[in-house]
């Protein structure tokens, strides 16, 4: 090994990408990585996602986001048919190199009991993203490509700075419509992948 080389150690060291933290992990695998790679790192608090091999790495969630998830995963249960269930931060494998961590999903009830560890795209009627400020460009473009390439029918989009807002794209063909957005202080009425209706704005409030 010449001097100034890189030694190959099959080991990659990833930062969380948040303003809060610079906590560094040493990972296993070295890119482009594959669905394996992730099954063999560590539990350090990061969210770790794959997008064509490139590493994706969040933080835990903020409260704010955390309390989002939890009013809209309550309004959901409350609303799906016994047929749909809805869950949070699941295991979505779309391919080899592609993997994700939704902050939300409606999946078929059967599917529950027959997914062990990572659900089939096919799976998922719904998924649900809250935008953060490190996720940003994420969760607006890429995301929204790559779960319309997946077949995912819905993806709504919660963001946080607009009161909140919630951005609704249905697939159409091989890409999502252009996007529904509904506005905090007026109720949204939407009808896939069931009948459903709130206000954004619940999404933040404080309890009571």
């Amino acid at each position: 090994m010449s001097e100034g080389e890189t030694p190959d150690t099959e080991w990659v060291t990833a930062m969380a990408t948040t303003e809060s933290t610079t906590r560094r992990t040493v990972l296993p695998g070295e890119p482009p990585f594959t669905v394996n790679d992730l099954l063999r790192f560590p539990d350090d608090g990061n969210r770790y996602e794959l997008f064509n091999g490139s590493l994706l790495v969040s933080p835990s969630p903020t409260p704010l986001h955390q309390r989002a998830i939890a009013r809209l995963l309550r309004i959901l249960e409350d609303a799906a048919p016994p047929e749909f269930e809805c869950l949070p931060e699941v295991n979505l494998r779309v391919g080899p190199r592609d993997f994700f961590i939704p902050d939300l999903v409606v999946v078929p009830t059967e599917t529950v009991d027959e997914t062990e560890l990572m659900f089939a795209p096919e799976a998922v009627l719904l998924a649900v993203e809250v935008v953060s400020p490190t996720t940003q460009a994420r969760d607006r473009h890429m995301k929204r490509s790559a779960y319309a390439s997946a077949g995912i029918s819905f993806y709504w989009r919660i963001e946080l700075s607009e009161g909140p807002s919630l951005h609704v794209h249905e697939l159409a063909g091989e890409e999502y419509k252009p996007t529904e957005k509904h506005e905090a202080g007026k109720t949204a009425t939407l009808f896939a992948p069931f009948e459903v209706s709130f206000d954004p704005a619940v999404l933040l409030r404080a309890r009571g």
